[in-house]
């Protein structure tokens, strides 16, 4: 009984060859636009946190406790070789570096702009983060007195390679002095604050500069896996500031669970038309075949087999329907992987929100699990309409009607 019953749904689902099919077809494109968008949204941010943690705070990183609300000279991190040499054991670690850096005045012949010059070591910076891939212009080197800029800010100073950038900070003995850098550089890493402000120097020459010891440091960044590190660190060196990544950019905490929100609300637009499209096809369906259910009543057929036969129909246009989207979707999602999105027409004012020109799509399992469970589950709900008629359904009636 039960094969005679998916036999029947199998061929009654594509009874009307078009219309099925027509389903299927609006399934698919709308399952595969959602994951498309998905994709695209959360390589948005992955891509923003990915670089924001190269190009600044790693995971992990640790202050002097009064240097966030005051960043002047005597608030750095004394011995920060020492504490860098001690983390660097871990295991866990997977890079760290130190900075120094001070705010002051970048200026040219033409222009001037508040900035924060930032003494670096390109080797670190290089394992820590891959900094090189950050180069838009130039190259990195800091040879002949040589300077990095970041893009917005050589954007205000209109500076280009080769351009000479005066810096004007306070000193450690508290004079106001000033150094002239040569651009070699220009950067772009997508972390908004730092392509508007910084100017990147040899970490020795900043220190020479300002008059500050060799292994004192504002900033050490911590590149680690490990979900205990934190908790380690802040019981190691109580003294200092020791905050997680999500800590120091609460904004992009904020983007992402925007971009939850935005995902859900795509995928309840879409799993609402898939079932209206499924229940749509499923009513019409029953009310064409009103007098086939009326004898099957009639004959004593018991209204379970019929309940399973019309939730087997739906099941199957569903299932269909999911199958051909997910293949379209992953291909997709591979295109927009490999190629991206490409919105360089928006590329200055994408830049100056942090994001890159091209966006490309990141791609997880739980895109098609869920969705897998969502249309099974709206192929399940929208027989319950066509049901609830089959089951007040008057077999005599219905026969006498159609007679």
């Amino acid at each position: 009984m039960y094969r005679l019953i998916l036999k029947l749904a199998w061929n009654n689902a594509f009874l009307r060859l078009s219309r099925t099919l027509l389903v299927i077809v609006m399934i698919a494109v709308s399952m595969s636009m959602m994951l498309s968008l998905q994709g695209i949204y959360d390589g948005m941010v992955i891509n923003m946190v990915d670089k924001t943690k190269r190009s600044d705070s790693g995971e992990i990183s640790i202050y002097n406790p009064d240097y966030r609300l005051n960043k002047v000279l005597t608030n750095s991190i004394k011995g920060a070789d020492k504490i860098r040499s001690e983390i660097e054991s871990d295991s866990g670690v997977q890079a760290v570096v130190t900075r120094f850096s001070v705010e002051g005045l970048s200026s040219t012949a033409h222009k001037s702009s508040f900035s924060t010059i930032i003494g670096i070591n390109l080797a670190d910076e290089e394992h820590f983060g891959q900094f090189s891939k950050f180069l838009k212009e130039g190259e990195v080197s800091f040879a002949k007195r040589g300077a990095l800029i970041g893009s917005e800010l050589a954007k205000t100073l209109k500076v280009h390679i080769g351009s000479k950038v005066i810096f004007t900070t306070q000193e450690s003995s508290g004079e106001i002095n000033a150094v002239a850098v040569k651009i070699r550089g220009i950067v772009q890493s997508n972390n908004v604050v730092l392509d508007a402000s910084a100017l990147y120097v040899d970490n020795a020459r900043l220190h020479t500069f300002l008059g500050v010891g060799e292994d004192e440091a504002t900033q050490i960044a911590i590149r680690t896996d490990s979900d205990t590190l934190q908790q380690v660190l802040q019981q190691k060196y109580k003294m200092l500031d020791v905050k997680s990544f999500l800590e120091l950019n609460p904004m992009l905490k904020m983007m992402e669970e925007m971009m939850v929100i935005f995902n859900s609300i795509t995928f309840g637009i879409v799993m609402m038309v898939v079932f209206i499209g499924i229940l749509g096809v499923m009513y019409v369906s029953v009310l064409d075949r009103i007098r086939e259910f009326g004898i099957m009543r009639a004959v004593g057929m018991e209204y379970r087999l019929i309940r399973l036969q019309i939730l087997l129909e739906a099941l199957f246009v569903g299932f269909l329907g999911y199958l051909s989207g997910a293949v379209l979707g992953l291909l997709g999602l591979l295109y927009l992987q490999h190629f991206g999105l490409d919105l360089s027409a928006w590329a200055d004012g994408l830049e100056s929100f942090g994001y890159d020109s091209i966006i490309y799509a990141h791609m997880q399992l739980s895109y098609f699990t869920n969705t897998f469970f969502a249309i099974i589950a709206a192929s399940i709900l929208s027989v319950f309409l066509p049901l609830r008629k089959i089951k007040r359904l008057n077999p005599i009636e219905v026969i006498k009607a159609e007679t």
